[in-house]
């Protein structure tokens, strides 16, 4: 338990201006972020760049967290918008670059491991889910993307876990036609 109130505590002095602890948070939280982009972007290369993303956005924006939520909150959010930033980069340089997918010798590997893997379909499902329900895209990142309890994730949307438990539904709902489209 130590190391999340730690982190929790590095953040409140990181927003009150204390840079040292903005340094130690940074590092403290590379090793997590990496991970976390990782379950958004499945080349590894493409989940390091956006964890530059979130720690640099972090640094940037520390002073914005008030601390009426946890920290880990606040960077979850962060994090998911850094790597569908990073997503529709990817995308746009694959429609850019229609050719390179075709030649496999002179094919960039980062393009089409996003392009090719699953996780495209969800964060293009993300997406419009943010569009046409954007109270729903929270729940579906935190349970099913970040693996987080039932009752962690109601906490963090701030909702009863009934309420909670009917959104998820939803989001699945929603989202699972656009899924099976895409394959």
């Amino acid at each position: 338990m130590g190391h999340a109130a730690d982190t929790e505590e590095l953040a409140r002095l990181a927003a009150a201006g204390d840079g040292a602890a903005l340094d130690t948070l940074l590092l403290h939280l590379r090793p997590e972020v990496v991970r976390r982009c990782g379950r958004f972007l499945p080349c590894r290369e493409d989940a390091e760049e956006t964890a530059q993303d979130v720690l640099l956005q972090v640094a940037r924006k520390i002073s914005t967290f008030e601390g009426r939520s946890r920290f880990s909150t606040w960077l979850y959010t962060v994090v998911a918008n850094c790597a569908r930033q990073k997503y529709r980069e990817l995308k746009r340089r694959a429609v850019e670059q229609p050719g390179a997918i075709d030649a496999a010798e002179h094919v960039d590997p980062r393009t089409t491991s996003v392009i090719a893997g699953s996780r495209v379909d969800l964060l293009e499902a993300l997406e419009r889910l943010e569009r046409e329900h954007p109270h729903l895209v929270a729940p579906l990142v935190y349970r099913d993307i970040c693996q987080l309890e039932y009752a962690e994730v109601a906490e963090r949307v701030g909702v009863p876990l009934g309420t909670l438990k009917s959104r998820l539904h939803e989001a699945r709902r929603q989202v699972r036609p656009w899924l099976a489209g895409s394959l």
